[in-house]
């Protein structure tokens, strides 16, 4: 049985997958069992994902209307009236529970988020004197007229637009005044202790600003204004054909980054409808593009509030991940030597990794170092040790992936940087993206030259390794590091890679290889024997590999699926995918790791990723997949990695063949498991 679908029906899926997992964060909010200050912190994820979404997918589609008159316009059209129904309900719905269940369980705790009719008399002093000293200054109204036309609007830049009655001083009868919220100012303020009650108050600098905004128009009578925000298309755009210095290309594009295309316009729901329409004729946008919130613009910047409050019983248990044993008080490289590490992230320290960069930065016998870099943070130990080790002669190779979206400036900050120390900086492959997640050291020992290597499924960012699962390996097997070396002469010197007998590299082998796997799994089924695969991702939506799931499904391998985003494939549909399971795993923290197993006639073939199965990380995209070896680390990927999230009852989404998910259960006599909860309890134990 074959599904009927064209493109665009695949291409609306993709998208819609994308949003039920905001969905499915929506719903984890929802339960009142976590700390609230974590279901706070679940809808700022929410809020800053969709930013992403119209920046990035949304902007893709308007665009391609306008550059592709061969598209179908019609069914883009309708594409886009389902993906903005779509993010209407979720927008709604967010709002629905910050304002009904998620502030007042706040104030239950004693965090207040004042408003200006719940002020108290002292506070509304406090208010006021706060506006006239902090504020005030700062502000710049633009009040429109023929020589003050309609100010130039960034990217997600929080505005109001105010409409005034009576005579400017000329006499004048300009209506509409637009006043930029400057970003210097926090948008969470946090009122005196002595005006708290005991607890923590605090007033959105909008809710300020709104209270006093008469006093920036004396002798005028403010009618009417509103909060305002607009989206804009923030992809960077570079001829990779024509350009000469991509570095320098998107320097300069980063600059108009902020004035892309609008996609969206928010706005207070209170908001007039004469100056909703202004708006959205000066950005283009129909109603279909207009967000009315109940509720702050921009809801991500609610976060800022964990900043004030401390309190532990408000957040999920502080977590210290936990040192690796195998290199606790050793050498790093005489470590191993006797094996190979491997590192679960967060559970695991990611100080292992940052310290096999430092000590071979500092080793005397360390003489070449080499590492891809996707995203690091902008203040990184790691990444200052390379460019110690470059200061210092050694041989340092870094590829930095100048492309990592909204990452850009902070990554040819660091190229730069590593430039001037002595460092080698490639900036990766015109046309495709550097994803891989690998470094080298090439060490000077007795009987000539050793390679050391990590690879792992995240980036080299602390700071997210402390939030994403992710695992990473640290060898000195000679045959896989030196296929890392490989890698890298073929990425810096462009030429045709060799064939590799370990790694799975893409573009060129990645895609093919897992074919190959699903396949063998297949024909072991339909040879009578038992076909089984369980693969872990961020997205599963490239249509051939879904394909050939679908045929291996029709053969009788069992095939679990633990996709925490996207996912295009649908399970149980009979005969086509009834032995596919698929689940997806919203906790504490996000899961990032991808593992591919394939049972394999019990050679238990097990695979870590920098890819998921989509088309850009298949077909666009340098990755790599990368075996476990040794036999008890493959035992505790599968435990770790799979087993757990296959067992969880507690934070599982099952999706059903229509579509839609369901929350896992417990069944009868089941006890409640949560994967994420089980491995903090075991490492820490």
């Amino acid at each position: 049985m074959a599904l009927e679908e064209n493109s665009t029906d695949i291409f609306l899926d993709r998208e819609l997958s994308m949003l039920a997992f905001n969905w499915r964060v929506l719903l984890q909010a929802e339960n009142s069992e976590m700390p609230i200050l974590e279901r706070l912190r679940f809808l700022c994820i929410v809020s800053n994902n969709l930013d992403e979404f119209f920046e990035v997918r949304v902007a893709g589609l308007m665009a391609q209307s306008i550059d592709d008159p061969n598209y179908d316009q019609s069914a883009l059209f309708n594409s886009l009236q389902k993906i903005n129904a779509e993010c209407h309900r979720i927008v709604d719905y967010q709002y629905k529970l910050l304002n009904t269940q998620v502030l007042p369980r706040m104030a239950e705790e004693g965090i207040h988020l004042v408003r200006q009719k719940d002020r108290s008399e002292a506070q509304r002093e406090w208010v006021k004197w706060f506006f006239e000293n902090e504020i005030k200054p700062i502000l710049t109204p633009i009040v429109l007229d023929p020589a003050h036309p309609f100010p130039q609007v960034p990217n997600k830049i929080l505005n109001f637009i105010v409409y005034l009655g009576g005579k400017d001083a000329f006499g004048r009868g300009s209506a509409i005044a637009i006043l930029r919220v400057p970003r210097v100012i926090p948008r969470v303020i946090r009122l005196p202790d002595h005006l708290s009650d005991g607890g923590v108050s605090f007033c959105l600098l909008t809710s300020i600003i709104q209270a006093h905004i008469a006093d920036l128009f004396p002798q005028r009578e403010v009618v009417a204004c509103s909060q305002f925000r607009i989206t804009r298309d923030s992809d960077l755009w570079v001829d990779e054909e024509e350009v000469k210095n991509l570095r320098q290309a998107l320097r300069g594009e980063l600059q108009n980054r902020q004035y892309g295309t609008s996609v969206r316009l928010e706005v207070a729901r209170s908001c007039p409808d004469q100056l909703i329409q202004f708006l959205l004729n000066q950005f283009e946008l129909n109603a279909s593009h207009l967000y009315r919130v109940d509720g702050p613009v921009n809801m991500v910047r609610l976060g800022e509030i964990l900043n004030h409050v401390k309190s532990s019983k408000l957040y999920f248990p502080a977590l210290t991940p936990k040192p690796v044993n195998a290199l606790v008080h050793q050498d790093i490289f005489a470590a191993l030597k006797s094996r190979d590490v491997l590192l679960h992230h967060p559970f695991e320290s990611f100080q292992s990794v940052i310290d096999f960069i430092h000590s071979a930065a500092h080793d005397p016998h360390v003489v070449v170092i080499k590492q891809t870099i996707y995203r690091v943070g902008d203040d990184s130990e790691l990444m200052e040790s390379l460019i110690t080790a470059a200061k210092m002669g050694k041989e340092v190779t870094v590829i930095v992936e100048l492309k990592a979206r909204f990452d850009e400036e902070q990554n040819i900050n660091w190229a730069e940087r590593l430039e001037e120390a002595g460092a080698q900086v490639i900036y990766g492959v015109m046309g495709l993206k550097i994803h891989a997640k690998l470094a080298l050291v090439i060490r000077r020992e007795n009987h000539g030259l050793n390679f050391y290597a990590h690879l792992g499924t995240g980036n080299y960012h602390p700071n997210t390794a402390r939030l994403y699962t992710d695992f990473g390996l640290l060898t000195s097997n000679q045959e896989l590091a030196s296929e890392v070396n490989d890698i890298f002469i073929h990425i810096t010197s462009l030429t045709k890679p060799k064939k590799l007998k370990h790694l799975w590299l893409g573009p060129f082998s990645l895609h093919g290889e897992i074919v190959k796997a699903i396949r063998n799994e297949a024909r072991i089924a339909q040879s009578g024997g038992q076909g089984r695969i369980i693969a872990k991702m961020n997205a599963l939506v490239e249509e051939s590999i879904i394909r050939e799931l679908y045929a291996a499904s029709g053969q009788g391998v069992k095939i679990d699926l633990i996709i925490r985003g996207a996912c295009t494939l649908k399970p149980g549909v009979p005969g086509l995918s009834e032995n596919i399971r698929v689940r997806s795993i919203i906790g504490r923290f996000l899961e990032h790791s991808r593992i591919y197993y394939f049972r394999n006639d019990l050679k238990h073939d097990v695979y870590l990723s920098s890819g998921d199965w989509m088309g850009r990380n298949l077909f666009r995209r340098i990755e790599v997949a990368f075996p476990i070896l040794d036999r008890v680390l493959k035992r505790r990927v599968i435990a770790e990695g799979l087993r757990a999230y296959l067992k969880d009852n507690a934070n599982a989404w099952e999706l059903e063949a229509d579509g839609h998910y369901q929350p896992a259960k417990p069944r009868r006599k089941q006890q409640v498991f949560g994967a994420q909860q089980y491995l903090l309890q075991s490492f820490i134990a």
